[in-house]
């Protein structure tokens, strides 16, 4: 019998029985996209860093440690303070505020204060979160094709086409009920397959009488450097910049629509220190095993191994740890991309419903139509972002740090000044929002800048200099704000 594929399928069989099941908590549009403001802390916390931590972390991150080395740790490290401090800076006051202005996405939150400029901010934020979220949902389509691949011989399209037929399913069929229960089983089997798979490799090296330190101190990594090193061999401004790029990933958990839908959707805004503690106490191990995954990885094959470097993960857990136990962790794989890709899928689909069609056109049609409208997107937007996948050759790596930088930049910086400094004027949130965008797409095109200073770090600060400056400029004329109950 092949445990493997009998945990994987004992796995897929789960997820599917939590959408049918979740099938009829949906009354409304609202219970669709954001569980009716009704989820429990547990639920939240382990949905918010399922859904934040996608094929990315399984597959991205430890690819990325096997080719570096220890110079990721500053990615590990960034997340890792990203997610800290958005929970304790972000995440209550977005609860409350969302609540009051009786909004259940992001671009309606951001647009909600204003009387002028408001279909403005909503379609702008919803063509930006169409626009980078078609890449991350490729990504995660791309990152089960290469578990699959590598797990069970089936080809990688094969792959792709099965993962994105099952996200697409369940998501239909659950709506927001469905994503946060899945990614509660999800974030288990993940920071599980983190901590368990590591051990296994240092147990392995342990008994081959190797050590990680001398097995990577003689070895050079893809860019020539040591292993070892934690600025890649770079001294002065070219180490400093290295540094800056991998703390940068925290400045984009911000602006990430999927994992702000969390802190709207719980019961309330005072169980949020429960959600906060779970979150982070998740996060550390989790980020810790990642890299040293690759670490392991790099120490028990050196370089050159793989021809595909992302591929490092399932190929430890199936040559280091019995089928059966095999099985349940590199679900934890195919968990980390679905828990992503289902969250993405309902964030664009509420953005064209809520934002767009209801909001922005002002169509008043019956709850059953929203809802019904939304499951069509859901499938239509996920064969999209089947397809990029299909033609893309970019790693998953890649891919995601592009749309994390363009998410992050164009809402990160608007919502914490909204929440923080409150002196944003309407033209001060359309000039944020277009500055990342811009900024992200412009930077990342031309190589001898991104390698010079990340495009993470620099379309933030651009991104907050923009908001701050025009709101500064514009605050005189800025008579617009409106009542918290005039938004529904």
């Amino acid at each position: 019998m092949n445990f493997i594929l009998l945990g994987f399928l004992i796995y897929l069989v789960l997820i599917l029985v939590i959408g049918i099941k979740t099938y009829g908590s949906n009354k409304n549009h609202s219970d669709f996209f954001v569980a009716g403001r009704k989820l429990n802390p547990w639920v939240v916390a382990f949905s918010e860093r399922a859904s934040g931590e996608s094929a990315w972390l399984l597959l991205g991150l430890p690819g990325a440690a096997y080719a570096l080395g220890v110079l990721e740790v500053w990615t590990a490290l960034g997340c890792v303070i990203g997610i800290i401090f958005y929970w304790f800076v972000i995440a209550k006051d977005l609860r409350k505020e969302s609540e009051e202005l009786g909004a259940i996405t992001l671009p309606t939150f951001l647009a909600a204060r204003y009387l002028r400029g408001q279909s403005v901010i909503r379609v702008l934020s919803t063509l930006i979160i169409i626009f980078f979220f078609i890449f991350y949902l490729a990504a995660q389509i791309n990152g089960a094709g290469k578990i699959l691949n590598v797990t069970f011989g089936m080809k990688h399209l094969h792959g792709m086409l099965l993962g994105s037929a099952v996200i697409i399913f369940y998501t239909m069929m659950g709506g927001f009920f469905a994503v946060a229960w899945t990614d509660m089983v999800q974030g288990i089997i993940m920071v599980s397959t983190l901590v368990i798979l590591p051990l296994a490799g240092f147990i392995e090296l342990a008994e081959q009488g190797v050590s990680v330190s001398g097995a990577l101190g003689g070895m050079s990594n893809s860019e020539g450097s040591s292993m070892l090193s934690f600025t890649g061999g770079k001294t002065g401004w070219a180490a400093a910049a290295l540094i800056i790029s991998g703390l940068s990933w925290a400045l984009g958990y911000m602006g990430q629509p999927h994992l702000l839908t969390r802190f709207m959707s719980i019961k309330s805004a005072d169980k949020i220190k429960i959600s906060r503690r779970i979150a982070i106490a998740w996060a550390i191990p989790a980020f810790t095993g990642a890299l040293l995954i690759g670490i392991v990885g790099a120490a028990l094959h050196g370089q050159g191994y793989f021809d595909d470097i992302e591929k490092i993960m399932p190929h430890l857990a199936t040559t280091l740890l019995p089928a059966w136990l095999a099985g349940i962790l590199i679900s934890g794989a195919i968990a980390a991309m679905m828990s992503t890709a289902d969250s993405q899928l309902l964030v664009i689909s509420s953005s064209i419903i809520e934002d767009f069609y209801h909001q922005t056109l002002g169509k008043q049609v019956t709850d059953k139509f929203m809802l019904q409208a939304s499951r069509f997107i859901t499938v239509f937007i996920g064969l999209v972002g089947l397809l990029i996948a299909i033609s893309s050759d970019k790693l998953i790596f890649s891919m995601v740090s592009y749309a994390w930088a363009g998410l992050g930049s164009s809402f990160g910086p608007l919502l914490l000044l909204m929440l923080k400094w409150r002196k944003v004027t309407w033209q001060g949130a359309v000039g944020g929002l277009f500055s990342g965008f811009i900024v992200t797409v412009v930077w990342s095109e031309i190589t001898v800048l991104d390698e010079y200073l990340s495009v993470r770090f620099v379309s933030f600060v651009i991104s907050f200099l923009v908001v701050w400056g025009v709101s500064l400029l514009t605050k005189n004329s800025e008579t617009n704000k409106i009542s918290m109950n005039s938004v529904i």
